[in-house]
């Protein structure tokens, strides 16, 4: 099992990846209530307390124990002036002969295509594959999402295909696609269907 000693912290270009913590609790609900109508539409529907701090608090444990146990590793995405612009999350961490992981991510409004998600993804795919051992690391969105399929094809993801009822979004089960990087990846680029 792997077992982290210290929080990770994942610093790019403009952006340090971390943990979150309580302090972030009024940034993250101001951010996620700004941009409510920009994210809802490829999010399962938010509980009734979604925003709370009892819920944030949650999270916060949450995130925590995750990290240490190796499960997962959710991080906030901080601008280096201090500013929350969104969270990653490499989750569902399988070790033995997978070796592998999948992200999930979101972006506040205001941020969006400005280049920080791809920074984010390539610092946390680099993290995953030279310090976690990965081997693989997968990701899924809705097909009409085509900044997250931009943003994945960027970052060195390849398109694998569809899962059928994947997730439910917005209140209903949806179709995703499947892209994967691969650690040392020969596939050559691949397009997207």
């Amino acid at each position: 099992m792997f077992l982290r000693a210290r929080p990770v912290r994942l610093e790019a270009e403009r952006i340090v990846l971390r943990l979150p913590a309580h302090a972030d609790f009024h940034a993250w609900t101001a951010l996620r209530q700004a941009s409510r109508d920009f994210l809802t539409p490829w999010e399962p529907v938010w509980s009734p307390d979604h925003l709370s701090r009892k819920s944030f608090v949650n999270r916060v444990y949450w995130a925590a124990r995750a990290s240490r146990g190796g499960t997962a590793l959710p991080l906030f995405l901080v601008r280096r002036d201090g500013v929350l612009l969104g969270a990653i999350t490499l989750d569902n961490i399988r070790r033995g002969p997978a070796q592998s992981g999948t992200i999930g991510y979101w972006i506040g409004q205001p941020f969006a295509r400005q280049g920080y998600m791809r920074e984010a993804i390539g610092a946390l795919v680099h993290h995953a594959f030279t310090v976690m051992d990965l081997s693989r690391v997968e990701a899924a969105c809705l097909p009409e999402n085509a900044a997250s399929r931009g943003v994945l094809e960027k970052s060195g993801f390849k398109y694998e295909g569809v899962a059928q009822s994947y997730l439910q979004i917005d209140g209903r089960w949806r179709n995703h696609v499947l892209y994967a990087n691969l650690r040392g990846d020969r596939r050559g680029r691949s397009d997207a269907r």
